[in-house]
């Protein structure tokens, strides 16, 4: 039983708020077009997908991208980076901070109403403050059409991966997709979901039938997995990356390209791990040329000050969620991604 705590929401009215005008949609779209160009291999720079684990404060979150803005200016011609601004978090059993879209106030009521606007209100300052476009995670699949004119990249973490819903409104998605590999690390439901993403679908979606188009820039992420014994296994190692290169030319797949979590599973939350991990990713790229060629993208958890606190803490920049390497480190990491991205 459900009880409807709100109206009826108009999706075209939502939209109308935090609206890009034509000059801004125009600066999005170069943008989407750069990013469609290094899923496809015609642009061999490296993917970032950057940012802190949550959303939880937008001053916070805006300081952080004017100085990613900068940064990206430097590196421009080696790396491409697309802020992470996830507002919305999966939860194990339901409980604790499920990002801005519930709670604007990480200590607040949540409110779902006053959530999605000021979800688009913040992708739309990143665009008009900084010029930089933003990712996202794709939580609840009957949501999307309330960002997806605002962002440039879609993430179906590990546990939405092996729904088919998630799978089925991914194939319908416009922008690159990373799907990651469960929580268990199966590499096959993982490329079934990529196979999914990548066929057109016929489901029922926000209340009519519709048929998606495929989505030819779904691609896979690794965020390494869990035994049966919760023991960590990454799968960012030489011999993984080659099983995963294996795969995706097995399959026949569009536009193979992998994209390295290199915080979660692979460096079992401890965050500045995230350095090493990138570092002997981008050793295993000089050593294969599939890997060299398909092995393109990392996400990297940061944010303005290392490590994490509790949602009440009052550290400004800080992340309440998984821990993230901080801004000094941020910055001496992606000039390294730079320096070493032949």
């Amino acid at each position: 039983m459900f009880k409807a705590i709100s109206k009826k929401i108009n999706a075209e009215s939502v939209k109308s708020l935090a609206k890009l005008s034509e000059a801004e949609a125009g600066q999005k779209k170069a943008r989407d077009l750069e990013l469609e160009k290094i899923i496809t291999g015609e642009d061999q720079r490296i993917l970032l997908i950057i940012g802190p684990c949550s959303a939880h404060e937008e001053e916070a979150v805006m300081e952080y991208v004017h100085r990613l803005a900068k940064l990206q200016a430097e590196v421009a011609d080696k790396v491409f980076m697309v802020p992470r601004i996830y507002t919305n978090k999966p939860r194990t059993n339901g409980d604790g901070y499920k990002g801005l879209l519930h709670q604007q106030n990480p200590n607040g009521e949540s409110n779902l109403i006053r959530g999605i606007v000021s979800v688009r209100k913040l992708h739309k300052r990143v665009l008009t403050e900084t010029g930089l476009t933003t990712a996202d995670e794709m939580l609840y699949p009957e949501n999307l059409e309330f960002v997806e004119d605002l962002v440039s990249y879609i993430a179906v973490g590990a546990r939405s991966v092996e729904d088919q819903q998630h799978r089925f409104v991914a194939s319908g998605i416009n922008q690159p997709t990373g799907l990651k590999n469960p929580t268990s690390g199966n590499l096959t439901v993982l490329f079934n979901s990529l196979y999914a993403a990548q066929q057109k679908q016929e489901f029922i979606y926000n209340g009519a039938e519709v048929e998606s188009s495929s989505n030819p820039l779904a691609h896979v992420v690794l965020r390494g997995g869990l035994n049966e014994v919760g023991k960590n296994i990454p799968n960012y190692h030489y011999e993984d990356l080659i099983e995963v290169t294996n795969r995706y030319e097995v399959g026949n797949f569009k536009n193979p390209f992998v994209v390295v979590d290199t915080n979660h599973d692979n460096s079992g939350k401890q965050y500045f791990e995230q350095i090493r991990i990138v570092k002997e990713t981008l050793e295993n790229r000089k050593y294969n040329q599939k890997i060299k060629k398909m092995v393109r993208g990392f996400m990297i958890e940061s944010f303005i000050e290392d490590g994490r606190q509790e949602p009440d803490g009052t550290v400004f920049g800080q992340s309440i969620t998984d821990p993230c390497l901080g801004w000094e480190k941020t910055e001496e990491l992606v000039r390294y991604i730079a320096k070493h991205a032949e």
